[in-house]
């Protein structure tokens, strides 16, 4: 009963010095190339569990996910190949590290810590179930019971400083994918990517839907940024 009230709960916001060391600590974590090629990891988990979730929301079966130690990552479910919820489940990918970080930094701005930190391991618990791969168990497994550690055993100022970081994170992260897409795509390198997959489906230029990945990547950004700031 405790812990429900605590889920439930609010809890104080950190001080203004915490905030601003998570957000650079999060940025470091995305723009040096060395650090991104491991800390990648985290946001493919968000971008594929975006796409299965997606997918079971709009009707579709989702048969399992798949996350490779090259970052790369692949969701399968079966329906139709074509109509709105094949389109709204390839669009999920691009955009739901992006949006994690929006919703999550709406929960801390109303100073609900722990209903975000328990709310991230549940995902990940559910997501954990439909992987089907050996290098995605593992990867998932790790992350959830790294939240689970700092959810159950950290005292309230540690999981406020992870938990602003992990959303700092989502937001720097959702950003560079987007970028990195445009450039494979510029050199002809991925000509089956999520977004020329929603221009098939929608006959629609892939532009458009790039268009589309920068904009919800640049405005959760910016308004995710004002709510954990304080403005």
């Amino acid at each position: 009963m405790q812990l429900i009230d605590s889920i439930l709960g609010t809890q104080p916001a950190p001080s203004s010095w915490l905030v601003g060391v998570t957000a650079a600590v999060a940025l470091a974590a995305v723009l040096p190339h060395a650090l991104w090629r491991l800390s990648r990891n985290a946001i493919t988990i968000a971008h594929e569990g975006g796409h299965g979730l997606v997918a079971l929301l709009s009707g579709r079966r989702l048969q399992g996910i798949r996350l490779h130690s090259d970052t790369s990552g692949l969701t399968v479910s079966r329906g139709k190949p074509y109509g709105l919820g094949m389109i709204l489940t390839a669009a999920a990918g691009y955009t739901a590290p992006s949006l994690l970080g929006l919703g999550g930094a709406l929960l801390l701005a109303a100073g609900h810590i722990t209903a975000l930190l328990w709310g991230a391991t549940a995902l990940l618990l559910v997501m954990l179930v439909m992987i089907r791969n050996a290098y995605g168990v593992l990867t998932v497994f790790l992350t959830g019971g790294l939240f689970l550690l700092v959810s159950w055993l950290t005292e309230p100022a540690v999981q406020a400083a992870f938990a602003y970081l992990v959303v700092w994170f989502l937001l720097f992260g959702g950003v560079r994918p987007v970028l990195e897409l445009q450039r494979k795509r510029h050199g002809g390198a991925a000509p089956g990517s999520d977004a020329d997959q929603l221009a098939r489906l929608t006959h629609t230029p892939a532009a458009l839907w790039m268009l589309l990945f920068y904009a919800v990547a640049l405005l959760s950004l910016f308004g995710g940024g004002r709510w954990l700031v304080g403005l």
